[in-house]
């Protein structure tokens, strides 16, 4: 038969093994936990790195579109303001000519005129004579 004591030993015996093995697993876990979180971290990593040069390409990809699109709009506006500008120009060129107002191109002809009758009429004039100097 088995006495008390030893059962008593032999239940202490079990709680000790198995606070041994709880604290054995718990140190697996943690070892396995280090192993699986280097390899996770690592893989992570590999991954961020991945995403990233799929990322970047993507903006530059979207980047060269709207860069694309601004100098399109760009342009056309540009074209827009100089058409408009150029119909403003006409428009105010011919409400100064109903109202009478020479262009600048009559009155560059009117002054290149004024000046070649203004170099006739000069030379038909007679030439001032020199005046003889009367002696004492």
């Amino acid at each position: 038969m088995v006495t008390k004591k030893k059962k008593k030993k032999k239940a202490t015996d079990e709680v000790r093994e198995s606070a041994h093995q709880i604290w054995l697993a718990g140190l697996g876990a943690l070892s396995v936990a280090e192993d699986e979180g280097t390899k996770l971290f690592k893989r992570l990593v590999k991954e961020g790195e991945t995403f990233e040069k799929r990322s970047k390409k993507r903006f530059e990809d979207v980047q060269g579109k709207v860069e694309e699109r601004v100098d399109d709009v760009r342009d056309k506006a540009e074209s827009t303001w100089d058409r408009l500008g150029s119909q403003f120009d006409d428009r105010v060129a011919a409400t100064l000519n109903r109202l009478g107002v020479p262009s600048r191109h009559e009155i560059q002809r009117l002054t290149k005129r004024v000046e070649e009758l203004t170099a006739k009429v000069d030379s038909l004039r007679p030439k001032p004579r020199a005046r003889k100097a009367t002696s004492k």
